[in-house]
């Protein structure tokens, strides 16, 4: 059984996006691996949250996870900071890596060109942090997106040169996780191609949405004048509120709608109704489990103590042997 290892920043509630593209796949990959899911706190701190959100927002985080099908019981969900192992196998590991090999890192880059004025050491080492918490509990598998694959390839960097210095076969070098199809990718509301938190919450169908907002966010979506000739091309707006009926929606609906375009003959106001009602009817079950876990604060610091024993007792393991490599041991 392979080990998979993925966390996700606490910033804020997860969204339909998030669910297509990771927590969908996180339930699958629980059945199937040995899992360690945390909650990255310690990553989020690099934008400087003020500390009442942060607190919020691992909360937040948390229920979504568990409300969309994460079972502690078969993985192992827990808070990143909880873990102390975690920052001295960064500690450690960075004594191996150089400044030149961190500045020229893309993300990095990226974010001295969008926050000059916040350019603080914890963006320049957020990759061999990322590398303790893989390197951690052993990852043969990382579900990476896109603009992280170079934050995993670091990782089997480092781990490779750990190795070659110590002359050791300590760390296994991790891949990316093949879900095995490509991931659905769902689009925002606002007629961008991608749903965000960040650039317009009001585009996002958030996971604890009740039916009412999800209604009112729906009919507000944008669209167009509608096509005038027969195998017309949809707009970049009105295609996205066909990718969500495709994600939510019955193939009959969709097929429905599609011929309807095709016709020339469509209504936006009366396929958006249908969309809200699809959409409700999708996450009911998770909206109704984040209200009951809401007010079960027992059982939420209950699957974070056992998640937390569970990654140190990983942990521990992993930086006592690495210590002994390295030569810290007692006298």
């Amino acid at each position: 059984m392979d080990t998979v290892v993925s966390g996700i920043r606490p910033t804020g509630y997860l969204h339909l996006g998030n669910y297509f593209g990771a927590l969908k796949n996180f339930i699958t990959m629980q059945e199937e691996n040995n899992c360690f899911f945390f909650i990255a706190d310690y990553h989020s701190l690099t934008t400087h949250p003020k500390p009442e959100d942060l607190k919020e927002n691992i909360k937040n985080v948390l229920i979504d996870y568990l409300a969309a099908g994460l079972d502690p019981e078969k993985a192992v969900i827990y808070v990143q900071s909880d873990v102390p192992e975690v920052c001295e196998l960064n500690l450690l590991l960075s004594m191996n890596v150089y400044v030149g090999e961190l500045q020229r890192v893309a993300s990095f880059k990226e974010k001295v060109r969008r926050q000059p004025n916040n350019v603080n050491a914890g963006l320049l080492i957020y990759p061999i942090l990322m590398s303790a918490d893989i390197l951690l509990h052993h990852a043969d598998k990382v579900p990476v997106g896109k603009d992280q694959e170079q934050h995993l390839e670091l990782t089997r960097d480092f781990a490779q040169r750990f190795n070659n210095i110590y002359g050791v076969e300590f760390f296994k070098l991790p891949i990316a996780y093949n879900f095995g199809a490509e991931l659905v990718k769902i689009p925002g509301l606002d007629g961008t191609t991608k749903m965000s938190k960040s650039d317009n919450p009001n585009s996002a169908i958030f996971l604890s949405d009740s039916p009412e907002i999800i209604r009112k966010k729906v009919m507000r979506a944008v669209s167009d004048s509608g096509p005038t000739a027969s195998g017309m091309p949809k707009s970049q707006a009105v295609e996205n509120l066909f990718t969500l009926l495709q994600a939510v929606s019955s193939a009959e609906t969709l097929q429905y709608f599609n011929e309807q375009y095709d016709q020339c003959t469509i209504r936006y106001g009366d396929l958006k109704k249908q969309l809200a009602e699809d959409l409700v009817n999708f996450t009911a079950p998770i909206y109704d489990r984040i209200l009951s876990l809401k007010t079960n604060d027992d059982y939420l610091r209950k699957v974070l103590r056992e998640g937390q024993e569970k990654a140190r007792e990983s942990a521990k393991k992993t930086v006592k042997n690495v210590r002994e490599i390295v030569g810290i041991v007692p006298l």
